[in-house]
């Protein structure tokens, strides 16, 4: 790519042209609004979705479904991504978003059983699955929930 060959991205730079300073111009009398109805009239928009008092398409669609908003989302951390830390480590929450494993922690930390541990680790986390907490035991550290 050269100078010469450089763009403004479309949309990024606008037009500065007055509107309605006589025919003259361009865009003088109606300004590119043509002549009378809804869209010449200042505000004359209308609402997003709005048709002209027909039913609107979102409404005449069929709704499926809902929103449990009493849901509990976890943030996932598996048994071999804890194999990053030293025998003996305390695996805390505040651990596992300093060390970027946990970037949004929603409700809390779940460990889930993928993988194979090779440390013996103390983890303190929300949530465990069975065979997480098997593989724990199993390795000779210790799960406990907060």
């Amino acid at each position: 790519m050269k100078l010469h060959e450089l763009q403004y991205t479309e949309g990024s730079r606008k037009s500065n042209f007055r509107l309605g300073r006589g025919h003259g111009s361009g865009k003088g009398k109606t300004a590119g609004k043509g002549h009378k109805g809804q869209l010449a009239r200042s505000g004359g928009q209308g609402k997003l979705g709005f048709e002209g008092g027909q039913t609107p398409l979102a409404r005449r669609l069929p709704k499926r479904g809902f929103t449990n908003y009493t849901r509990k989302e976890y943030a996932v951390v598996n048994l071999e991504q804890l194999n990053r830390f030293e025998n003996g480590t305390e695996v805390t929450v505040e651990l596992l978003q300093n060390c970027g494993m946990v970037k949004d922690l929603k409700s809390g930390v779940k460990v889930l059983g993928d993988g194979e541990l090779e440390k013996k680790l103390v983890v303190k986390a929300n949530k465990f699955s069975k065979s997480a907490v098997a593989m724990i035991e199993k390795a000779g550290g210790k799960a406990e929930v907060i």
